[in-house]
């Protein structure tokens, strides 16, 4: 074929039915409603998207940000004052576009340094969220003079502090829904808890503008990249909504400020958390976020110079190579997401209805409704139906006990569960070992498995000869002298091991077996010794807790 033929070839357009046609074909007796993912949200991801969704739900949000791009808020790390100004300076000059101050800023200040501050403070913006009322470094707002302090703008929310009079472009009304998120919050909670604190807010207030002009939103980005996209853009609809139900013609954008999730963070492979931050950082800059934090990769330990770089140059990164800062609403005109952000719009709206119904966001924290989806999100963790990579699925046996040399208690975290595991298997494990009978394709499949579920404890199997007999394993086994077996066969060839294993059996080793049997084969060898089962499905941390409570100072209890 030559360039010209190829230049002029067109293609025959398909429409959907057959779209769906060839799909069932591929899908070999699957059905076509297996392409479907429900997520927390209960939005059911359809595996195709068409110009029809489009069309059907389009809504465009672009006149409702302010302008393109966002602005690089990098958190400072440091000892004393002198270090942090020193950092601040460091991280400005390599690109970091503010000033941002959160809990992990606690030390004296001296006059100097808070001088230093002031100064930066008016030439970038400030934004200070979560720290104490009684940090010293809050005293920089009063040694600014009051005629030069208009010139400082950004945020400011302080529980339990007032902001001197004079910062008339300082926000300090915000609906901050970073603890929202970490008690479990799916994006159509998150997005109707924000409007309702923001009624709370603005039945408060006189002046719709002056409640406007104060407001702004913290929103944390976790790493369900579509869905987290949809969400900030979702956003900006509702806001949209929201001032048009308070009578207003003209909607004023505010501020949205977004920080990486530490939900998914794990101590365990820090080095997936820097996967994870990218996800969340891209999909906030495609959602539309004004402001963009992103927390180092070892944040849960000890971040380094060089997280803290890796931190910022995400952002970097991503405004150099795919120029989205430079896009209004990158994401807008996708199918997929115009349709996600749509159904997004329309959930949380009526979610919000219900919400300030039942008496509005306190009454809602108290409904314990949050503890309900947080239950539901670390159940998905231990049963595997929620992939966090390094933590329960593909898990590097690591030193654990040297993960923690400082732990930051962020409250949410789903990993936590297998990160007090693997500490604790990492003081004392019983010697695992995977007893195989048949061909390495009788019983990979299965090892395999049960080698990848143990991990995630922290606790190391070791793989037997493959055996033919089970009185050469048991041999073997008297050699070898595990303390905790787990028996890998294939389900349907010689039915009869299990029994003469456990037959056979000492009573100082304890064997479970890898797979999911039926009722009577299960009720038979519990009945005959054996510990339990290892199968997909099964609640990881609930196994492995109570191998734990039952290995306890190297033996068995």
């Amino acid at each position: 074929m030559t360039i010209h033929t190829m230049k002029n070839t067109s293609f025959k357009k398909v429409n959907d039915i057959q779209w769906k046609e060839f799909a069932l074909q591929s899908l070999k007796g699957k059905t076509f409603e297996s392409l479907i993912t429900k997520t927390a949200e209960g939005i059911e991801l359809q595996p195709l998207y068409s110009e029809s969704d489009f069309l059907e739900r389009l809504t465009t949000i672009r006149p409702l940000k302010e302008k393109s791009g966002w602005t690089i808020a990098q958190q400072t790390y440091a000892t004393d004052c002198n270090d942090f100004i020193e950092r601040l300076y460091e991280s400005i000059k390599n690109g970091n576009e503010s000033v941002f101050i959160d809990d992990t800023t606690q030390f004296e200040w001296c006059d100097e340094a808070l001088v230093k501050l002031a100064t930066l403070l008016k030439k970038y913006p400030v934004y200070i969220l979560s720290t104490s009322p009684s940090n010293p470094l809050l005293t920089v707002f009063d040694i600014i003079p009051e005629n030069e302090r208009s010139a400082i703008h950004g945020v400011v929310s302080i529980q339990g502090w007032n902001l001197p009079v004079g910062y008339v472009n300082i926000r300090t009304l915000g609906a901050d829904l970073w603890d929202a998120h970490h008690k479990g919050a799916d994006a159509v909670t998150e997005l109707a808890l924000t409007l309702s604190l923001a009624a709370q807010h603005a039945e408060k207030s006189y002046d719709f503008n002056q409640f406007t002009n104060a407001f702004f939103v913290r929103l944390a980005v976790d790493t369900h990249f579509f869905m987290e996209i949809a969400k900030f853009r979702a956003f900006r609809i509702l806001w949209q909504a929201f001032g048009s139900a308070y009578g207003q013609n003209i909607i004023e954008p505010i501020p949205i400020l977004a920080t990486t999730s530490m939900r998914s963070y794990s101590k365990l492979d820090p080095y997936v958390n820097l996967l994870r931050a990218g996800n969340e950082t891209f999909s906030a800059a495609m959602g539309g976020a004004d402001i963009i934090t992103v927390h180092p990769h070892d944040i849960l330990t000890n971040p380094t110079s060089s997280s803290i770089r890796y931190a910022r140059n995400l952002q970097l990164v991503i405004k150099e190579e795919t120029h989205t800062s430079k896009v209004l609403d990158p994401a807008g005109g996708s199918y997929f997401i115009e349709t996600l952000t749509s159904e997004l719009v329309e959930k949380a709206w009526t979610s919000f209805l219900t919400i300030e119904k039942n008496g509005g966001y306190n009454a809602f924290l108290s409904s314990g409704a949050l503890n309900e989806q947080l239950e539901k999100r670390f159940d998905e963790v231990a049963t595997g139906t929620h992939s966090l990579i390094g933590t329960n699925g593909y898990a590097e046996l690591v030193d654990a006990s040297t993960s923690a040399v400082k732990d930051r208690n962020f409250e949410g975290r789903l990993a936590k569960p297998f990160e007090e595991l693997r500490t604790e298997f990492a003081i004392n494990q019983p010697k695992t070992v995977l007893l195989t009978f048949g061909e390495l394709k009788d019983f990979k499949q299965k090892a395999d498995f049960v080698t990848g579920f143990l991990a995630t404890g922290g606790l190391q199997a070791f793989w037997s000869p493959e055996f033919s007999d089970v009185s050469s394993a048991m041999d073997w086994l008297d050699t070898e002298k595990p303390d905790y077996v787990v028996i890998c066969a294939s389900t349907t060839s010689k039915p009869d091991l299990i029994d003469e294993v456990l037959q056979h059996r000492k009573s100082s080793i304890k064997f479970d077996v890898a797979g999911k049997y039926d009722a009577s084969s299960t009720e038979k060898w519990l009945a005959k010794g054996l510990n339990g089962f290892i199968y997909k499905g099964q609640n990881r941390i609930d196994k492995l807790k109570t191998i734990l409570q039952h290995w306890q100072g190297g033996e068995w209890k």
